[in-house]
């Protein structure tokens, strides 16, 4: 990415004066949110701050949890790892056909052009992005068609009682939704900016650098 465009994005952040992303007038990451969504098809995104928080919210989404098993292929060491201490058994056997309970993407300037037909290719009632590759930090996303799905994914990633759509108005109207444990697992609106521009700016032809698709 242009130093100059990132340049202009952290310029354009910074003087809005909101950086945080619980700031009620946050701008970046609704518009991140709504990228992601026309890209993969999806109708609802849920952003968050590292891969392993979007595997998290996946599967709480579901009401996955402690003392669970999933069916999932293809897994990494790390993902692997970080389930079995949230204490969710993975296995890999059964039907070829089965439907994991997340499908994942690993994004980086090789194959940003290609999110959408990755997503095609999707089945799982969750799909975990993984917007760290594209250099702006620690990033990743949640996109689903499910409500539901998303608002327990929303209501994981904020300390306290309500979600970031609620919090302004302290109005609970859904407290079945509200997990046992919260993260902290907010995205910056600084790397919202980043990580659009740089979706924004993804042709349908491999980047120039020549990394592999």
């Amino acid at each position: 990415m242009e130093l100059f465009d990132t340049a202009t994005v952290l310029t354009r952040v910074l003087t809005t004066g909101v950086v945080m992303s619980i700031e009620k007038n946050d701008r970046e990451l609704p518009g991140l949110e709504r990228l992601l969504t026309k890209r993969t098809g999806r109708a609802r995104a849920v952003l968050v701050n590292s891969r392993s928080a979007a595997v998290h919210s996946a599967l709480a989404g579901q009401g996955i949890g402690h003392g669970d098993e999933i069916r999932q292929r293809g897994l990494g060491e790390k993902d692997r790892a970080f389930l079995a201490w949230l204490g969710v058994t993975v296995r890999e056997d059964g039907p070829e056909d089965a439907t994991p309970a997340f499908d994942h993407i690993a994004l980086d300037a090789g194959n940003v052009h290609r999110l959408g037909e990755l997503a095609a290719e999707a089945t799982a009632p969750a799909l975990v992005v993984d917007l760290t590759g594209l250099g702006f930090g620690p990033a990743a996303a949640v996109l689903t068609d499910d409500p539901a799905l998303q608002a327990r994914a929303e209501r994981l990633k904020i300390f306290g009682a309500y979600d970031l759509r609620t919090m302004w108005t302290q109005q609970e109207d859904a407290a079945d939704l509200v997990p046992g444990v919260q993260f902290n697992y907010r995205l910056s609106p600084l790397v919202a900016a980043c990580v659009r521009m740089a979706l924004g700016q993804a042709t349908r032809t491999p980047a120039s650098s020549g990394a592999a698709s």
